[in-house]
């Protein structure tokens, strides 16, 4: 579909209360193509894929959480929808939680899975992306390492092993970088939340806001792209949340361990109620936090 006068691919299925499931950076909406169809026996399950990203074209240059955040809240909207539970992973718990802030309104829960947003602490990997001179050392690699991918699953194959579903998507949203057109979204994207020396952009300073708010919260316990910690640090700084943590999956737990994300995820949604929003709460919040 066209929104703003650009394309924006997405998945929609089932029906019922609505789940919006936003990928992370270099992924698309196939991130969640091991649970979109049990999500979708009991809920509209819609899942984007941000500019840059998949079959969506490129954004207008402002990458920021801010300007995602937005962008989902009209996709919402287009579709006919005027609230959601939102199911972020890693960059796009980050923006869940920007769109928690943005529209409270329209956010009937959060599920943060090994989100970023919630520490500094990032993978080498991704703060070598940052790097001045990034954009002419990926466009070299990206397209020989979908080769180099083949050929090591192939030999890992070879001596009964096979390679986990968290480094073959990470291998997959690498290649798919060979597209100059992706590969300038990444840069812009990455670089909108993360430096030379990490995550630059940090929730932490306003999660009391999410007070009513049901979150959840899931991690890989061997994710070696955000640390474990920062799930648990955000789980005591937000009262009445939940955290989950998946032993021997990484950072995709979604797609390392569907059949226990869809439970645990099920569960959530069915003891918790929507989020309620006035005005008046959010004036509360703020004037509680400022000692007003």
């Amino acid at each position: 579909m066209s929104l703003h006068g650009r394309e924006v691919g997405y998945m929609q299925a089932g029906s019922g209360p609505v789940l919006l499931l936003i990928h992370g950076i270099a992924g698309s909406y196939e991130n969640w193509q091991q649970v979109i169809e049990p999500l979708a026996l009991s809920h509209t399950v819609i899942a984007p894929d941000l500019p840059g990203h998949g079959t969506s074209a490129p954004g207008g240059g402002d990458y920021s959480l801010g300007s995602l955040a937005a962008g989902l809240r009209d996709l919402l909207v287009t579709l006919g929808h005027e609230r959601a539970t939102l199911v972020g992973h890693s960059l796009g718990g980050g923006i869940a939680m920007q769109f928690a802030y943005q529209f409270p309104e329209a956010t009937e829960r959060l599920v943060l899975v090994s989100s970023g947003g919630l520490g500094p602490e990032v993978s080498p990997i991704l703060r070598a992306a940052a790097l001045p001179g990034a954009n002419l050392f990926i466009a070299a690699t990206a397209g020989p390492g979908r080769k180099a991918g083949s050929v090591i699953a192939r030999g890992l194959a070879s001596v009964g092993l096979r390679a986990s579903p968290d480094v073959a998507e990470v291998a997959r949203g690498y290649a798919s970088l060979a597209d100059a057109g992706q590969r300038g979204a990444f840069l812009a994207t990455l670089r909108a939340v993360v430096g030379t020396d990490g995550q630059r952009v940090d929730a932490g300073d306003r999660l009391y806001l999410a007070d009513g708010i049901p979150i959840l919260i899931i991690w890989g316990r061997q994710d070696r792209i955000i640390p474990l910690s920062h799930g648990e640090h955000a789980h005591e700084a937000i009262a009445g949340s939940r955290l989950q943590v998946f032993d021997g999956s990484g950072h995709l737990p979604q797609l390392e361990a569907p059949g226990r994300f869809v439970a645990v995820l099920e569960r959530f949604l069915e003891e918790t109620e929507p989020a309620q929003w006035s005005t008046e709460l959010w004036r509360a919040r703020l004037a509680a936090a400022s000692g007003r």
